[in-house]
């Protein structure tokens, strides 16, 4: 009979109130909690077999290294331990707990063995010892029933995730670095499910669920589950790679307790080495770290970009953006388009840099997606849905064979308004999505037609061109007392030089070199370029009614004023400099010839609904009643 998520969740926190306290600091509680919650919850997994295996263990017919899987294959087991020692049997005694301990731990099987040393588990098992809590703490928690009758796996899910949050609250680290609240997970899954090829519900039908950021691995086996409601005859294997070691160390025990294969989660920076890079999945769901630096990555990275057709061969972001590093990542791993519907779908969630950051790697980023029909729909949830962050955020989903009516389309879907507050907010999540609001998002997904929640739009609606707008210089020619002796200011000057220059009274600026040049030569006098150049700038004034100079390649010079104006790819570039920038600055010039083609998703502009102004007689009337009460009160002063 299974207890309820609360009871259980306290009477294992409780151990920070009557245990810890006083012997470690308060914000490293969970480091002591999360892992001998996973060493209980793994041997209640072994505890109905553990004497067969015990003796089967004594008398297996094969060699060591063999023995995960044989022991496997008898039993129905991920792993095993092979001590006669539980945390039951060391918590009947009162001495020798650390060494019992480390002895138990040193008989689980290979599979989990690393889990320990991710845990960092008995140097903190020390701590305890050294404190005089270590026999408390296990006593406590060999009285936690963690079977699967007691906590069934989704249960246990949740147990994690709220021991998380508390452990990482404490610490002051966001939440979200490490885990992805569970509606936000399911929302995903539903959107990753909503458009697969009908093959999903069919018998003996395989699929593969891989997430690069994995944390504790609770978006995999939220997919996992809602496939296997979809249909019970489905076979789905899970794949992961998670950098953080204790993260790690949760995830994985969450796989291997719930039949996932013991190489499942794999530990290493997904950035610097893709431990999946031999193939490529069916689903992918991540939520890679908002800004996240890539500094530790870039050795490796920038190598592998200089691979044609790498999965960092678009481009390279800012080294705080590795979110958007992750986006071309995952659309490296998704199953490329077959025959038959088949092909790879992923769900990311981002903040708003990929959508509209104009740094050159992100930007090459999001041009390839676009313009390679990867996107097929980007979705804007609430805001403080996140336990790390209050920002907008996005889920962008990839897919390397689209339906044939969204083939050439982008769906944007704005969810922001599909939530309900949260009783009790945790950190800086106070919004939930309900089951309500996301059959209502499914929907509008699935509806696929423009709405005042959804457009469907193409990658050259995203496009613009960045044409580069210049101001001419415009000169008149002054000749005067002052310019001429200006002028002749100048080491191959002479005297009779005088008349060469006042002969160029009338003449326009563009005029100048050559009519220096024909006066020199009438005059029998040499006459440098130096010279006259120098003597051009002397004669010349800026006049803003004079001819647009020009050099002496004829080509036009500018006074120093540039902009650049972002015109949409879908308009026409002189229609729209003679709508949009002529009628306010009539002397400018573009270069169409050298615009820069660009993306991106300005969602806020394309969803902004104008908000109607208050009547004048409204604003005049709370203004009149302000200055009434204003003097009322001064008048009481003054009275």
């Amino acid at each position: 009979m299974s207890t309820s998520t609360a009871v259980v969740q306290d009477l294992i926190w409780n151990t920070a109130n009557t245990i810890l306290r006083n012997v470690v600091d308060e914000q490293a509680y969970g480091d002591y909690i999360l892992p001998f919650t996973v060493l209980r919850r793994l041997e209640c997994k072994l505890a109905p077999t553990k004497p067969e295996v015990l003796a089967a263990l004594k008398s297996a017919p094969v060699s060591d290294d063999l023995l995960e899987t044989y022991i496997g294959a008898r039993f129905d087991l991920p792993f095993y331990n092979s001590s006669p020692l539980d945390l039951v049997k060391i918590a009947s005694v009162d001495d020798n707990v650390y060494a019992s301990l480390e002895a138990y731990l040193d008989g689980f099987s290979p599979a989990v063995a690393d889990l320990w040393e991710s845990f960092k588990f008995m140097p903190k098992a020390r701590d305890l010892e050294v404190g005089g809590a270590l026999f408390q703490m296990v006593q406590h928690f060999a009285s936690i029933d963690l079977s699967d009758e007691a906590v069934p796996d989704m249960m246990m899910g949740d147990l994690f995730e709220d021991l998380m949050y508390r452990a990482f609250s404490r610490k002051g680290s966001g939440a979200g670095e490490f885990y992805t609240p569970r509606d936000a997970i399911r929302l995903m899954v539903d959107i990753l499910f909503e458009s697969d090829d009908t093959g999903l519900t069919n018998p003996h039908e395989i699929r593969s669920i891989y997430d690069p950021t994995a944390g504790t691995a609770g978006m995999l086996l939220v997919a996992k589950k809602a496939l296997e409601e979809l249909n019970p005859d489905i076979e789905v294997t899970l794949h992961g790679q998670e950098l953080m070691p204790g993260s790690y160390a949760i995830g994985k025990a969450d796989l291997l307790i719930q039949g996932g294969e013991p190489d499942a989660l794999r530990h290493g920076d997904t950035l610097a080495r893709d431990l999946y890079s031999e193939r490529t999945f069916d689903y992918v769901l991540a939520n890679p770290p908002f800004g996240g630096n890539w500094t530790r990555s870039k050795k490796a990275v920038v190598a592998e970009a200089a691979v044609p057709e790498s999965r960092f061969s678009h481009g390279l972001p800012g080294i705080k953006d590795g979110q958007t590093l992750f986006l071309s990542h995952i659309a490296h791993k998704l199953t490329p388009a077959g025959p038959n519907g088949a092909g790879g779908r992923a769900c990311v969630v981002t903040n708003g840099s990929p959508l509209f950051s104009d740094t050159a790697g992100t930007g090459s980023i999001r041009q390839w997606l676009l313009e390679s029909d990867l996107v097929d729909a980007i979705i804007a949830l609430p805001t403080s849905m996140f336990y790390g962050t209050q920002i907008a955020t996005f889920v962008w989903v990839l897919d390397t064979n689209k339906e044939p009516r969204r083939k050439g389309y982008i769906q944007l879907i704005d969810a922001t308004e599909n939530y309900e507050p949260m009783r009790k907010s945790m950190g800086d999540k106070r919004r939930e999505i309900a089951e309500d609001h996301r059959r209502q998002i499914a929907r509008t997904y699935h509806a696929f037609e423009d709405s005042e929640t959804s457009r469907i739009l193409t990658a050259k609606d995203f496009a613009y061109h960045d044409v580069v707008v210049t101001r001419p210089l415009r000169y008149r020619v002054e000749v005067n007392e002052q310019t001429i002796a200006a002028a002749l200011d100048h080491p191959t000057a002479t005297g009779e030089h005088r008349q060469v220059v006042a002969s160029m009274a009338g003449k326009l600026y563009n005029e100048l070199p050559t009519a220096l040049r024909a006066a020199a030569k009438r005059a029998g006098l040499k006459m440098p370029t130096a010279l006259i150049d120098h003597v051009s700038g002397a004669l010349a004034v800026v006049d803003p009614h004079a001819e647009p100079a020009v050099n002496r390649q004829g080509k036009a010079l500018t006074d120093g004023w540039s902009m650049t104006e972002r015109v949409p790819f879908t308009q026409d570039m002189d229609e729209h400099f003679g709508r949009e920038v002529l009628p306010f600055a009539p002397d400018v010039t573009w270069d169409a010839q050298n615009a820069r083609l660009g993306y991106e998703i300005p969602f806020a502009r394309i969803f902004f609904k104008p908000v109607e102004p208050r009547p004048l007689g409204e604003i005049d009337a709370d203004v009149q009643h302000v200055m009434a009460d204003l003097m009322r009160r001064f008048q009481e002063v003054k009275a």
